[in-house]
C-alpha cells in the first residue's frame, strides 16, 4: 500500500471542498465566468464536478499523476476568469486590484504545486 505525502491530501483537501462550493455558492462563480462563455452555470457544474473528481483521483495512488495533470489543465482552462475578475468591477467582489492581480502569479504556483504530483509514483 502506498501512502500518500500530508501535501498531496491537503491540495486534494482544497480542490474537494472548492468544487463543493460551486454547488453551495453557484452565483459566486457564475459572476466570475466571462460574459463571451456561453451557459455559465453549467461551466459552473463542470468545474465544480471536476474539481471533486480530480481531488478523489490525487489520493488513489493509480490516478494521482493523471488528476494531478488533469488540475493543471483546469487551472489553465479557468485563466479567463481570474482577468475577468481583474478587469471587471461586478465580478472583483470589491476585492483590490493588487489582490486581484496576484491571483495571476498565484495561479502559477498552484500549476506548479500539482506538476510536483505528475511524475508522483
Amino acid at each position: 500500500m502506498t501512502i500518500l505525502p500530508w501535501h498531496l491530501y491537503l491540495m486534494a483537501a482544497m480542490y474537494f471542498l472548492a468544487g463543493l462550493n460551486h454547488f453551495r455558492n453557484p452565483k459566486m462563480y457564475i459572476k466570475i465566468i466571462p460574459k463571451f462563455f456561453s451557459n455559465p452555470s453549467l461551466l459552473n457544474k463542470i468545474s465544480g464536478a471536476s474539481e471533486i473528481i480530480l481531488a478523489i483521483g490525487l489520493c488513489i495512488p493509480m490516478l494521482t499523476h493523471y488528476a494531478a495533470i488533469g488540475i493543471i489543465l483546469l487551472l489553465i482552462a479557468i485563466f479567463p476568469a481570474n482577468f475577468y475578475m481583474l478587469l471587471n468591477k461586478k465580478a472583483s467582489f470589491g476585492l483590490p486590484k493588487w489582490l486581484l492581480m496576484l491571483r495571476i502569479p498565484f495561479q502559477f504556483i498552484l500549476i506548479l504545486w500539482a506538476y510536483y504530483y505528475t511524475n508522483f509514483i
